[in-house]
């Protein structure tokens, strides 16, 4: 039985990792850690919770020598947009915590998760059915920090055989938790408006295609990662992965199946349309499907159906 620690716990995706993996192994085999405190959090109440500041590798390899910890969810980092306003933060974070991870993991035998972005692309990328392996020339610092991390995951793995993998996550749409700041954030604040205000103002323009993926779909391709056979794996870091092409319009259209009443408009963000433009219309993830069976269980509809059902439920309860 694998002994997991997961940094960033807090965050969008975090919060519902830890759930799923307390789920799969026992709360006793997995071991929260943010460097928030964990009275924000809805990680469940018998799963071990520590603070740690990635950039602090002594903290870091306590935690996983006290733990022992044999794989690592890396997911503290700051985001497309959030970084945009704070590169040299991005750069310590997004690098040097990734860093410390490595060499944690190098000294202790740990196998490493580590999720990179469809922010790795840039404006050269082919934009349709963006390839595996294409050029990477991303123009902004949380890109350049995920290209430069693939490659380092990779070296970690050829250079010393540390067990790295990774996926390039598209947009992550969930309810349980905020997004953090990232270009793709209007197909999360787009639901709740439609369900609370019944209109929503986009800061991404009409047309803008990004790919996307519901967060269940998100939490399975990490694990199923994981847990695949090393033999089956050719590439390690980091696989395409997707479940759907969208734009504001194609979104909007769907929630009115259930809300006949929302409208929205466009207020464009310079900053996040132009690190939308760069990024690809709809990527290739036939190499994950065919070295790890990668196949999500969401589509658009099914996918804004729950999103709607749950985030109903959520506002009911708080209301209650």
């Amino acid at each position: 039985m694998p002994k997991i620690l997961i940094t960033g716990a807090l965050g969008q995706i975090g919060s519902e990792l830890v759930g799923a993996l307390c789920e799969r192994y026992g709360t006793e085999n997995v071991i929260a850690t943010d460097i928030r405190p964990l009275n924000e959090s809805t990680i469940p109440d018998k799963c071990p919770f520590e603070t740690l500041n990635i950039t602090d590798i002594n903290r870091l390899t306590e935690l996983i020598s006290r733990y022992r910890i044999t794989t690592i969810y890396h997911l503290a980092a700051l985001l497309s947009a959030v970084a945009e306003a704070r590169p040299q933060d991005a750069w310590h974070i997004n690098m040097n915590g990734l860093y410390n991870v490595l060499e944690a993991a190098r000294n202790y035998h740990c196998a490493v998760f580590t999720p990179s972005s469809i922010g790795a692309f840039g404006s050269s990328t082919p934009s349709d059915l963006t390839p595996q392996d294409t050029i990477q020339r991303p123009n902004t610092i949380y890109g350049v920090t995920k290209v430069a991390g693939e490659l380092l995951c990779d070296y970690y793995f050829n250079k010393f055989g540390v067990d790295t993998r990774g996926v390039r996550y598209p947009g992550i749409i969930s309810y349980k938790t905020p997004p953090g700041g990232g270009t793709t954030d209007y197909a999360v604040h787009i639901f709740y408006a439609a369900l609370k205000q019944k209109h929503y103002s986009c800061f991404l323009k009409k047309g803008t295609f990004l790919d996307m993926m519901y967060m269940p779909d998100a939490i399975k391709a990490a694990i199923e990662l994981m847990e695949s056979e090393p033999a089956r794996l050719k590439h390690r870091n980091a696989f395409n992965v997707t479940a759907m092409s969208i734009d504001p319009e194609m979104l909007s259209t769907e929630i009115r199946k259930h809300v006949p009443d929302f409208t929205m408009d466009y207020n464009i963000d310079p900053l996040r349309q132009n690190i939308a433009d760069s990024w690809p219309n709809h990527i290739d993830d036939s190499t994950a499907r065919e070295e790890w069976s990668w196949q999500p269980d969401y589509d658009l509809s099914t996918m804004t159906t729950d999103m709607l059902k749950q985030l109903s439920l959520k506002f009911q309860n708080i209301n209650s």
